[in-house]
């Protein structure tokens, strides 16, 4: 049998599981989700030593690297995400329109799930317990397919979700980890009629092969090309907590900062701006105004000049770049120009100002006096999420339960017929 036939006759066993799912009630979902939380715990030593099998492979100053750390606080966190998911309404059979014809014809629309999602992510195997909890309380059915960078680590957790599915009577089949051959990715893109949706994760390369491959409807998680605004009437204390936190909290996540933008009568604040960066040896790919600031203060070996290259990069490092403008509108432009609109910040006093970028940024998430720290799911009370989306069509932003969901019409009568 080839790896297509082995793949294609396990998918089918995931569609017919995925079928089984909406007759469980959301106690017995509840449950499990609280069971598995529990078992993160005691399970950690062989988590974490699968874990450190894969991080061996990775050198320390690869940006995935810290991705693909599990640590026991890290899976404390997972646990708790996982505990916050169960303890969240169940998102499914909400009533979203319900109305009565004059046909006499009741109509009622409500939330269902989709049916089966793949995921392809690359190195984080929080993804693997984070989207099998989503999936789940949704009613759905989760096709994985994980880097290889962090194939120890996704095996050993997909190895304790069965355990606990199988200890609560529920099919294994509801959540399958596909090979770690790179075709099996390819496969899995092209399992039209087997797998509903599929949400890349991980690399703006990874979602433009992704896009490019699928046969089966995609949805975008962008990679993260974020921006923070420094308006000539932000508050400098504020702005440069603001900063360090988007920067430095973790450099190697989506929503962390990669650009700021400063107008230019703040330039002479740049450099105290700056300097609980230079702390965290971030390094400052400066244009030609903000170079000149920072030149007499910030260490000389972390400073550089940017190149057009530097705008519309996603770091995934203690890496940014500055870039001055001299107007409102000039800072709109340069966004809109470079920004992947996933997250993008103004930090500013001026009402009019939030006003008008809060209008005019085409970003699935937009802050004011806030960091960008903050796009994520559990942040947004959604218990986890699956991903974030930048586009525009079914959902945008953290993806979370509800995103998880489509709907169907269900229609009641009592004999009507239409007329021929």
């Amino acid at each position: 049998m080839t790896l297509s036939d082995t793949i294609m006759e396990q998918l089918e066993a995931v569609r017919q599981a995925s079928r089984d799912i909406v007759t469980l009630s959301d106690q017995n979902i509840n449950k499990v989700l609280e069971d598995l939380a529990g078992r993160i715990t005691s399970s950690a030593p062989v988590i974490l030593e699968a874990n450190r099998q894969d991080l061996e492979k990775m050198e320390r100053s690869n940006p995935m690297y810290d991705r693909l750390l599990l640590d026991e606080k890290r899976l404390d966190a997972i646990a708790a995400d996982m505990r916050n998911v169960a303890s969240l309404p169940s998102p499914l059979d909400i009533t979203l329109e319900e109305r009565t014809l004059p046909s006499g014809l009741s109509l009622r629309k409500a939330s269902v799930p989709i049916g089966v999602i793949g995921i392809i992510y690359e190195a984080r195997p929080n993804v693997t317990f984070d989207v099998f909890a989503l999936c789940l309380k949704s009613g759905n059915a989760t096709v994985l397919k994980g880097g290889s960078d962090a194939e120890q680590s996704n095996r050993a957790i997909a190895e304790l979700i069965h355990t606990v599915l199988c200890d609560h009577g529920i099919s294994p089949d509801i959540l399958y980890l596909l090979p770690s051959e790179r075709e099996a990715a390819t496969i899995m893109m092209r399992a039209v009629g087997k797998i509903d949706m599929i949400i890349p994760r991980g690399s703006q390369q990874l979602i433009d092969h992704v896009r490019n491959t699928a046969k089966v409807p995609v949805i975008e998680t962008g990679a993260g090309i974020v921006h923070t605004y420094v308006d000539r009437d932000a508050d400098m204390e504020m702005a440069k907590a603001i900063i360090l936190n988007a920067k430095t909290r973790r450099p190697s996540v989506c929503n962390a900062l990669d650009t700021l933008i400063i107008h230019s009568e703040r330039l002479g604040d740049l450099a105290e701006l700056c300097r609980p960066l230079s702390e965290h040896q971030v390094i400052i790919f400066a244009d030609e105004r903000s170079y000149l600031k920072l030149l007499p203060s910030y260490p000389e070996t972390l400073l550089k000049h940017a190149d057009p290259e530097h705008f519309g990069t996603e770091f995934l490092s203690l890496k940014m770049s500055v870039k001055t403008v001299d107007t409102l509108d000039e800072a709109l432009r340069h966004i809109a120009t470079y920004s992947s609109r996933h997250s993008e910040a103004v930090v500013t006093g001026d009402n009019a100002v939030k006003a008008e970028f809060f209008k005019r940024v085409d970003a699935a998430v937009v802050y004011h006096n806030a960091s960008t720290a903050f796009t994520d799911g559990a942040q947004f009370g959604l218990g986890a999420e699956i991903g974030i989306s930048t586009q525009k069509l079914h959902a945008r932003g953290p993806m979370a339960l509800r995103e998880l969901t489509t709907y169907k019409w269900m229609i009641e009568g009592d004999g009507q017929t239409r007329p021929l």
